[in-house]
């Protein structure tokens, strides 16, 4: 019995267990049930919410919408309405001027009848009055008419000879006056110096025994020097100084540096000059694009291709009449600029083409070609504008000036190379250029007299007055001018006066 209770106690215990469980989990469920029912009712509640809110939005939207569609239409509509009044506007303008086109040609169609017929009264008036002019007259109308219109013409004529003259008189005084004044406001502006150089240099010695020294055993230091430069070194009787050479004003410069610094140094050798004369050629050469890109930056022109700065570095070293090329270019670029600025040319472009005129200058050739052609080539290489080309062309007339541009480089040219002090010639020569001048003039029929004045920049020539006239005076200054272009060099221009003058004396007793 007891047996039987220990087995049936455990059992009603998990019977017990099992039902509880069983009620617990019944009554969650019942209650997730409920939590359950009440959210998916909170969930319809609040779709049914945002329903009504999506609704309501929508119904404003489409509220909006049709008002703004109700403003364009109306918009439209009164935009419609003032394009139907313009036109009805426009339309009663058009009737209004259709009748006044219509009474204004009744009008004319009337005045023209009224001219016909005083036209056909004037021309009978015309014959009759013909017929009593030609009795009283006794020619005919068309003789008259030829002999006003022969009066009229040589009338016509002489006036017009004068107007041309007139007008040719103070065309050429307006011109030469404003020529004059742009150019010497040119001259008077320019303030750069002047700098010459010449084919031969010396350099100075510390004492005669230096002269040995330079020459060497057999020679051998004079040859290596002479060689490695190519320029000829001159040591004669002068004391304290050699000279120094060549046509090549790089090469002479190179040579100098190259002998001052072995002087200085004492060493002078084969080996030691070669050394010398290398690490001078490279200094030289920098010192040629730097002075290339000093004149460059000076003249405010950052796009030239080095090519190009490096030729006009050559310049430096470059002389013309004693005259420095670099500084002269950069001079006659200034004075262009200015000169272009006063006629409202392009400046930049005339500046450029002045600096470059004298580009051929520095760039070595064995060729023909003249420097303004090599100038030229240079300039097209290095991609400049087609006028700029023209103009160095055309600085000495090789070829005809296509721009004003091309033509105030060449009066730049003439005005820095004839300034006073820009270049340099030897007396005899300046003499002999002054004589010549005088020769040409004199040896023409008619001069009684020339002076070549002003440092042989105008000949003036006095004619005789009988045997030429004002009209042969022309012609005789144009023919001067074309002998002394033939037969003569010179720098710049020269101005050739004829001077005509009638002299009457009487004397009081």
């Amino acid at each position: 019995m007891f047996n039987l209770q220990l087995i049936i106690l455990p059992l009603v215990g998990i019977v017990l267990g099992w039902i509880i469980r069983w009620l617990y989990a019944r009554f969650q469920l019942s209650s997730s049930e409920q939590r359950a029912a009440r959210l998916n009712q909170d969930a319809v509640k609040e779709a049914e919410a945002a329903k009504k809110e999506i609704l309501l939005e929508t119904k404003d939207e489409l509220l909006k919408e049709r008002a703004q569609q109700e403003k364009e239409l109306r918009e439209r509509r009164n935009e419609i309405q003032r394009l139907e009044r313009r036109s009805l506007q426009r339309e009663e303008n058009l009737d209004r001027r259709s009748s006044s086109l219509e009474k204004q040609e009744r009008e004319l169609t009337k005045r023209e009848d009224n001219l016909k017929e005083r036209d056909n009264y004037l021309k009978g008036e015309e014959e009759r009055w013909k017929v009593e002019l030609e009795k009283v007259a006794g020619i005919t109308a068309d003789e008259a008419k030829d002999l006003i219109i022969k009066s009229m013409e040589s009338e016509a004529k002489k006036d017009a000879i004068l107007l041309v003259n007139k007008v040719e008189q103070e065309a050429q005084k307006d011109a030469d006056k404003k020529a004059r004044s742009i150019i010497m406001g040119t001259i008077q502006r320019i303030a750069t110096e002047v700098c010459s150089d010449v084919t031969v240099t010396s350099v100075n010695l510390p004492n005669d025994e230096m002269k040995g020294r330079i020459i060497g055993r057999e020679g051998r230091n004079i040859r290596s020097l002479e060689t490695l430069t190519g320029v000829d070194i001159i040591i004669d009787d002068t004391p304290e100084a050699v000279v120094i050479s060549c046509f090549d004003p790089i090469r002479k410069e190179i040579a100098r540096v190259a002998l001052e610094r072995l002087i200085s140094d004492g060493r002078i050798h084969p080996a030691r000059i070669e050394e010398v004369v290398n690490k001078v050629s490279k200094e030289i050469n920098q010192t040629i694009i730097e002075e290339g890109d000093k004149v460059v930056f000076d003249l405010g022109m950052h796009n030239i291709p080095q090519d190009g700065v490096r030729a006009l570095g050559r310049l430096h070293y470059r002389t013309s009449y004693a005259q420095n090329v670099l500084t002269h270019s950069k001079e006659v670029a200034i004075i262009a600029g200015m000169i272009a600025a006063e006629l409202g040319a392009d400046r930049e472009l005339a500046k450029r083409a002045a600096l470059l005129h004298d580009i051929g200058k520095g760039i070595e050739s064995e060729g023909d070609e003249t420097h303004a052609e090599l100038g030229a080539s240079q300039a097209k290489k290095m991609g400049e504008d087609p006028r700029v080309v023209n103009a160095i062309l055309a600085h000495h007339n090789d070829v005809e000036p296509q721009t004003l541009e091309a033509i105030i480089v060449q009066i730049a040219d003439a005005i820095s190379a004839s300034r006073p002090g820009a270049r340099r010639e030897t007396l005899n020569n300046y003499i002999k250029r002054l004589e010549n001048l005088e020769n040409i003039a004199e040896s023409f029929e008619g001069v009684s007299k020339a002076f070549a004045i002003q440092a042989g920049r105008e000949l003036r020539i006095m004619v005789n007055n009988d045997s030429v006239s004002d009209d042969d005076s022309k012609l005789l200054a144009k023919d001067i001018a074309k002998r002394i272009e033939d037969e003569l060099r010179y720098p710049g221009r020269i101005k050739v006066t004829i001077i005509r003058e009638t002299r009457v004396t009487e004397y009081a007793r």
